[in-house]
């Protein structure tokens, strides 16, 4: 018979730390869940509680118009520009003047130009068009005249956006390449009084075997939703007052 003493007691039996974790981690999820649960029912039987009052009360409208000699009068139309623009835009042309003729412009009728009839002027004619329609072009007025060899044509472009933002990015597109000598004018220019942006160019004579000179003369500008854009050519040259009393004149209609 053995003499050999009890074996030592055995460890405790230890769950394994994951094991732990996980159980501990349900318990809590179901706590959670049922309170939430316990919330929604009580909340579910309070009555509904009114939403405080607006801290802005003088927001509301009169219940009555205001007395007619209370009612501020309408701006001017020297100071709206929705109403100078809003109408017929044509009549925002500068008259031609007296000398002059119309002259033939396909791209005219009855005072208006088509998209393509002006998108048909720039060097990339269908980039033109589809930019100009994303820019939510709205209408182009225009007026053509000439005497002797020199002519005048005047285009005010004017968009639906409602606020400045279309005529002032097709303005900046023209002026933004006006300095190059074979896309514009090869020059600076100069700015056009009050026009903010706006710009006027003398071209450097064109001369080729065969041809008379060609000279040109630009003015591109914005007010309001109508970006302006003046363009005169002659055989002759074009003194620099030629296209600025143009540019300023026009500009001072719109």
């Amino acid at each position: 018979m053995s003499t050999a003493g009890p074996d030592p007691a055995a460890p405790p039996r230890r769950c394994p730390r994951g094991r732990t974790s996980l159980l501990i981690a349900a318990a809590a999820l179901l706590g959670v869940a049922g309170g939430t649960a316990a919330g929604y029912g009580i909340q579910a039987e309070r009555a509904p509680t009114p939403l405080a009052a607006l801290s802005q009360p003088g927001l509301a409208y009169p219940a009555k118009p205001l007395p007619a000699d209370r009612v501020p009068d309408p701006l001017p139309a020297s100071q709206d520009r929705q109403a100078a623009t809003g109408g017929d835009l044509r009549k925002l042309l500068l008259a031609e003047p007296k000398g002059w003729d119309t002259s033939d412009d396909p791209s005219l009728l009855d005072g208006w130009v088509g998209l393509g009839g002006y998108a048909v002027q720039f060097k990339d004619e269908g980039y033109m068009y589809e930019e100009l329609i994303s820019m939510d072009l709205r209408r182009v007025a225009g007026a053509s005249w000439e005497r002797g060899q020199r002519e005048v044509h005047i285009r005010l472009v004017q968009f639906r956006s409602g606020t400045e933002l279309g005529a002032v990015d097709h303005a900046e597109s023209q002026l933004s390449y006006m300095d190059d000598s074979e896309a514009g004018a090869g020059n600076a220019g100069h700015a056009i009084k009050g026009a903010g942006i706006g710009r006027y160019y003398l071209y450097p004579v064109k001369n080729e075997p065969g041809y008379l000179p060609q000279y040109q003369a630009r003015a591109v500008a914005q007010r309001g939703d109508v970006m302006m854009e003046i363009n005169i050519f002659d055989t002759k040259s074009i003194a620099k007052t030629d296209i600025r009393t143009l540019a300023e004149r026009q500009l001072g209609r719109l």
